[in-house]
């Protein structure tokens, strides 16, 4: 084949794949050794140029054939399924992310964590667990993180050892390189799902009941500036994705993110990311500058990907000035911590406005504060629906409209609760109406 300098004298025919023997610790040891030969052999026979045109499948099934051979020739014992996954290591390492790749593929993980080149962790079913999957050292890791940053445009390394980057699949990576990351060079992806997640998939998770969807829902359609509250990894961004699909086809959305990862599906869409400094320090484009610009470019709606500083003062005046149903999301414990949040932001931009009148702002910009919340269990969970309804002297006034409760935890060790639902009238009713949806917001509320 044309990938590989030179063929390897009489091809053996491929082995009878069996499972391998439990080995103890010196086989095991005997078999990496193995297995650090039989790479070196194969890396010396290939033609990376070649093999870099060739098809992922052809160049696995290639490299499969190459194995079995040098082994053969070479008597070096592995298994036939050994050598197969061997083949299918070496592909990954050229073409993919190397080790990372099976845990890429995997959909039940939602995040993979490498705290250097020997300790990668992943979260599934909302549990933390230890993979047994490594690198083969620092420079292993590192040749991928730099991969992954070279994908989209920028670098990582001693000079600039911080980054933030997407995969090709839209999943959200974060890189902290040597000197900074002690143990070795620091990979964190939040993958992004492959599968379109709306309320009723929700509910079916267990994130909320169907009354709290119909609520959303109704959120979404009557344009309520919506923020949405949570920590890290509670399900914000799918939240927010979620309450997306209500908007209308015929409105133009434009989103705002570090590292784009929203599914919005609405045709008129633009789709805005921040830019990070060059090494010179210059080029940087912050959200506050993109926001600043998505209010010339005519949008229906802003939606922020997360609200993190100065720009939290731009995203109140849209909402303040006609473009009402406006997303985001922003790291807080409570409904009432994220507002204290957004006037820590707005301040952070030395405005050099009173705190009221920053209040003012919220109150009069802020319809609802949704918190989410990714529980012991594991699930992520809606625990709170609340309503912003003004300003009583300096203090901003809130009002629960859904709060979930915990009766206990199943045979299982899952928590059990209910929501409760406050039998008011919020202060929005207005919008609702003007929609002509009253109605179907109190026979939800009466379903509590």
């Amino acid at each position: 084949m044309t990938a590989f300098g030179r063929r390897v004298d009489q091809p053996s025919p491929t082995p009878v794949e069996v499972d391998a023997p439990t080995r103890t610790p010196d086989a095991n040891a005997g078999a990496k050794e193995s297995r650090i030969r039989l790479w070196a052999l194969v890396m010396e026979q290939i033609d990376a140029i070649s093999a870099a045109d060739m098809p992922a499948s052809r160049l696995r099934q290639e490299l499969e054939r190459l194995v079995h051979q040098l082994a053969d020739r070479h008597r070096i014992e592995l298994s036939a399924r050994e050598q197969t996954t061997l083949a299918r290591d070496i592909v990954d390492d050229m073409i993919g992310m190397g080790p990372l790749e099976p845990l890429l593929a995997d959909d039940a993980i939602t995040d993979i964590m490498v705290n250097g080149p020997f300790s990668i962790f992943v979260e599934k079913g909302g549990k933390l667990q230890r993979s047994e999957i490594q690198f083969r050292d620092s420079m292993h890791a590192a040749g991928v993180a730099q991969k992954i940053a070279a994908a989209v445009g920028r670098r990582v390394d001693e000079s600039s050892p911080m980054v933030d980057a997407r995969l090709a699949d839209g999943s959200r990576v974060n890189i902290v390189m040597p000197p900074l990351a002690l143990d070795g060079p620091c990979i964190s992806i939040r993958k992004f799902s492959r599968r379109r997640i709306d309320f009723a998939r929700m509910v079916e998770f267990g994130s909320m009941t169907p009354s709290v969807a119909k609520l959303l829902e109704i959120a979404g359609q009557c344009r309520l500036n919506i923020l949405i509250s949570g920590g890290t990894g509670s399900g914000k961004t799918t939240l927010l994705n979620a309450i997306s699909r209500q908007i209308d086809d015929g409105e133009r959305v434009v989103t705002i993110e570090d590292a784009a990862e929203l599914q919005l599906q609405q045709p008129h869409v633009v789709r805005l990311e921040t830019r990070p400094a060059n090494l010179e320090g210059r080029g940087e484009i912050s959200q506050r500058e993109l926001v600043r610009n998505a209010l010339r470019m005519r949008p229906d709606r802003i939606i922020l990907g997360e609200v993190r500083g100065p720009e939290a003062f731009d995203m109140l005046q849209a909402m303040n000035t006609g473009h009402d149903g406006s997303l985001g999301t922003l790291h807080a414990n409570t409904a009432r911590d994220a507002l204290i949040r957004l006037e820590n932001m707005v301040q952070m931009g030395s405005f050099g406005l009173p705190v009221k009148a920053i209040r003012t702002q919220i109150a009069s910009a802020i319809d609802m504060v949704v918190q989410i919340e990714r529980m012991r269990d594991g699930t992520r969970r809606i625990i709170q629906v609340s309503e912003v309804r003004g300003l009583e002297g300096e203090v901003i006034t809130m009002n629960d409209l859904v709060t979930f409760e915990y009766v206990g935890d199943d045979a299982d060790g899952r928590i059990v609760g209910r929501y409760r639902a406050a039998m008011i009238r919020p202060g929005f009713i207005h919008r609702i109406e003007y929609h002509g949806l009253d109605k179907a917001w109190m026979n939800a509320v009466a379903e509590f």
